[in-house]
């Protein structure tokens, strides 16, 4: 050993490299500033309750809802408990984002924010809501898969995929997919926007208007 150097036992070098490499939790001050959103999905209100950093960046988020001792408050409240510990922690908040948006299952449906008018869950639109507010670049909607169809040419003829709307009732309705649509009420099947409402490939059912305040003769 060369003069000047010390050596110290393994059992102490591997206590150092394990304290140095352990996670790391960045409390927020005992006073910060707070950002508090209300928002309603398919008719259940609540609030979102954010805590921030000295930079403006989210530390924190409570979510209370309308009805205490509910389910769903009791499911909220432990998802908002995970997420400000993901974000202590050091969890980029667009991995959140990308990991919870558009989730799906009820309760699901409008909502009274004009940037998000469909949510599909209550943490779909919480972490959509996150990022219209601390995210520069916003989460994009899911992407639809158009089926393949193989058309067998006949002799003497050429193909023509039919690529017109769909003729119901004497109008023309083209369907187009939406990531944002409902499911629908009588199978659960995913709907499709006919027009100025949603209607079910499946059963046949329809639902609420696609676009609200807009009258089917419009």
């Amino acid at each position: 050993m060369k003069s000047g150097e010390f050596l110290f036992p393994p059992g102490v070098v591997l206590a150092f490299a394990r304290a140095n490499a352990a996670p790391r939790r960045r409390k927020l001050p005992d006073e910060r500033r707070a950002l508090t959103h209300k928002f309603s999905v398919a008719g259940h209100e609540g609030y979102i309750t954010v805590g921030l950093y000295e930079d403006g960046t989210p530390g924190e988020i409570f979510l209370t809802m309308a009805k205490e001792g509910s389910t769903i408050s009791g499911l909220m409240n432990a998802f908002a408990t995970a997420i400000s510990l993901t974000l202590q922690y050091g969890v980029p908040l667009d991995a959140l984002v990308e990991k919870f948006s558009h989730m799906r299952f009820e309760p699901s449906g409008y909502t009274k924010n004009p940037e998000i008018p469909i949510a599909e869950s209550l943490v779909d639109y919480i972490v959509r809501w996150l990022a219209s507010r601390f995210l520069s670049v916003r989460p994009v909607a899911a992407p639809t898969h158009k089926p393949v169809v193989d058309f067998q040419p006949v002799d003497g003829m050429e193909p023509h995929p039919c690529v017109g709307p769909i003729v119901s009732g004497g109008h023309n309705e083209p369907f187009q997919n939406s990531t944002d649509a409902p499911n629908c009420h009588e199978c659960g099947s995913l709907m499709v926007r006919s027009g100025v409402r949603y209607k079910c490939l499946n059963c046949g059912a329809t639902g609420e208007d696609a676009h609200p305040g807009i009258s089917p003769s419009q």
